[in-house]
């Protein structure tokens, strides 16, 4: 003891380290000299002296560190089983009726030595795994071992062990003002199981129809459901986000979970439509599409044959007023340019990595390709294609048709892309390429029909639940460019029903004559054929050709309302041909399939993927140089 009162540095190595004490924690034998083991009995007896009050009970005494912080060596070591036997006296003999333990000890402010930590705390820091018995928050009055011990204990030592931290974050803690906590005086308000809050939505989502289940379950049919969440329990005491359409399926990850049981029993020759676990059944067509709608993206583009391509291709397949891409991309082209490879190669350097080249198919310059989005390939059966031709001498492919057939889920799809016979006044000629189209194109080859009872085997187009045909049809507009121009000179909005009334091929669609069964979305773009190449003039060269409506797509569904039409333009900023492409984006309703349907086993073309993720990287790199340089160069002027 100093003669102030303070405690003295020795004080600090008579104390016998806890177990687990991290600044004492160490497998050497700690030593001191036989003088400061004296000094240290001395002190002791001193300090004995000190705490006795006048009635005799027991003050604590309450030191105050020294100006730097000094870690001492014990005289001893101590024996695990003393250590141990310490910390049972002390957890047995602690009271929380003492006056040490009071509240308003919490609001004194913890004295921190120069060293950046309490001096108390670096002797006294405890890691005890048995704090759980007792909470440290009071000395026992009396007790040899907590005579010496209690008075150097800190102000967050005894404060319970709830309210405690990690000690290495109180040595570095800066002096601030501890308030008890604040306890709520009555019950909380107990909530709702039903909740559309955002923060709550990415967590424990439940699907819209579970509350079916639940009601099942509550009837005692829970056996019956194969579900991940049948179970009534877990139905009843989860909340329901009716916001959300994606279903918590699997702890582990969103994907449906499989018992080894029915992977052991399931012979997948005959599916159910609602069979639990089927590829393409309804639970996992749910899970993809909750609207059970899919996007479709159209575009049909006459190339008349220019072996240049355009620069960039991002306005024909990416518009930027397009909210989100689409589901699958289809795109027919007519007199394609000489390398078809090349022009593959670009749609899938546009699409980029996230979409797949699932099939190409072609017919002299006529070439189909379609791309799906590359998680969306399991979903596809085997895809088949024909070709027609509609010229008298078969060798020469300029005109006829060629199509693309496959299942998606449940649902039949038929791509036909076009070229009908050209002229002014060859509509005749035009219908007969229809109907010799319809008759000869002979798919479906091994899909399964999904409808047979509706199916006609005279036309191609009733064999499949969504028909799609677009391409150059060549119906031009009955009338004399003058009056054309002027018609298309008092436009307003585009409102084109004064051109239409002269179109060709909406004439022959109300007579019944071609496209039986199908529709076309309103047109409110102009004609885009026929331009001088690189520039917005019809044309000016001799013939005077007519501006017409030339490039269409048509659409027939075997269910009324399933194929909804969200756009339907074309894209004028593409002018290295006399035709502007067209486009157009579809919302199509999908069913549940089954799993007898022949998969095509996720192939794509892979060579096709790679080059375009290449090309994508190399332009990248040569539009990130050619910003360098030009951040880098600088003009030097002269004042």
């Amino acid at each position: 003891m100093t003669k102030n009162g303070e405690e003295s540095p020795l004080h600090q190595s008579c104390e016998a380290p806890g177990k687990g004490d991290s600044v004492f924690n160490d497998s050497r034998v700690l030593r001191t000299s036989s003088v400061e083991a004296k000094s240290c009995t001395d002190h002791n007896e001193a300090f004995k002296h000190a705490t006795k009050s006048s009635q005799g009970e027991t003050i604590p005494y309450q030191p105050r560190p020294p100006s730097q912080p000094r870690l001492s060596k014990s005289s001893k070591s101590v024996s695990l089983e003393e250590t141990a036997r310490t910390r049972r006296l002390r957890n047995s003999q602690e009271s929380l009726s003492d006056p040490v333990g009071s509240s308003t000890d919490s609001l004194k402010e913890d004295r921190t030595a120069p060293g950046g930590f309490a001096l108390s705390d670096a002797a006294n820091i405890r890691t005890d795994q048995d704090s759980n018995v007792r909470p440290r928050s009071a000395v026992t009055r009396g007790s040899p071992v907590f005579r010496d011990r209690g008075s150097s204990l800190s102000e967050y030592e005894r404060r319970p062990p709830s309210q405690q931290s990690d000690p290495t974050d109180h040595w570095t803690r800066s002096t601030k003002v501890r308030l008890s906590p604040v306890q709520p005086t009555g019950t909380l308000p107990a909530l709702e199981k039903s909740f559309a809050s955002a923060s709550l939505r990415a967590a424990n989502r439940i699907d819209r129809d579970c509350l079916d289940y639940a009601v099942l379950a509550r009837e005692k049919l829970g056996e019956r459901l194969h579900r991940n969440l049948s179970d009534s329990r877990l139905l009843e005491n989860m909340g329901s986000d009716s916001a959300s359409v994606n279903s918590m399926r699997s702890t582990y990850s969103v994907l449906s979970p499989i018992r080894p049981q029915d992977v052991r029993n399931r012979s997948f020759l005959e599916g159910s439509v609602l069979g639990s676990g089927a590829l393409l059944g309804a639970e996992e067509l749910d899970r993809y599409f909750p609207d059970r709608r899919v996007g479709i993206y159209i575009a049909t583009w006459n190339m008349q044959g220019e072996k240049g391509l355009p620069a960039n291709l991002d306005d024909l397949l990416l518009p930027t007023d397009s909210e989100f891409a689409q589901d699958f991309y289809i795109i027919g082209v007519q007199e394609g340019c000489p390398d078809r490879r090349e022009w593959e190669t670009r749609l899938q350097e546009t699409l980029g990595p996230y979409y797949v080249m699932l099939y190409a198919a072609s017919h002299g310059v006529l070439y189909l390709t379609v791309f799906v989005r590359r998680d969306l390939i399991w979903f596809c059966s085997e895809v088949e294609h024909a070709t027609v031709t509609t010229r008298i001498i078969s060798q020469i492919k300029t005109k006829g048709a060629v199509g693309i057939a496959f299942t998606f889920f449940g649902t039949s799809f038929l791509f036909i892309t076009s070229h009908f016979t050209s002229g002014d006044a060859k509509v005749y000629e035009r219908v007969l390429d229809y109907n010799k189209i319809v008759e000869a194109l002979a798919l479906p080859k091994g899909l399964p029909d999904t409808n047979p009872y509706r199916s006609t085997p005279s036309d191609v187009t009733t064999r499949f639940d969504q028909v799609f045909w677009f391409g150059d049809f060549n119906f031009r507009l009955s009338k004399d460019r003058v009056d054309v121009e002027a018609i298309m000179s008092r436009t307003v909005d585009g409102d084109m029903g004064r051109l239409l009334e002269h179109d060709q091929l909406s004439k022959e669609m109300k007579d019944g004559s071609i496209f039986k069964g199908f529709q076309e979305a309103p047109i409110h773009f102009l004609p885009t054929y026929k331009f001088d190449i690189g520039c917005d003039i019809y044309d000016t060269t001799s013939k005077q050709r007519t501006p017409s409506y030339t490039d269409r797509i048509l659409f027939r569904s075997r269910q009324a309302e399933d194929i909804k039409v969200v756009k339907y333009t074309s894209c004028s900023s593409i002018k290295t041909s006399d035709h502007r492409p067209v486009i157009s984006v579809f919302q199509v309703k999908l069913r549940p399939g089954r799993d007898n349907i022949p998969l095509g086993a996720g192939q794509f073309d892979r060579g096709l993927y790679l080059e375009g993720i290449r090309r994508r990287i190399t332009r990248e790199l040569k539009r990130r140089e050619a910003m360098k340089n030009q951040s880098s160069s600088t003009i030097c002027t002269i004042s």
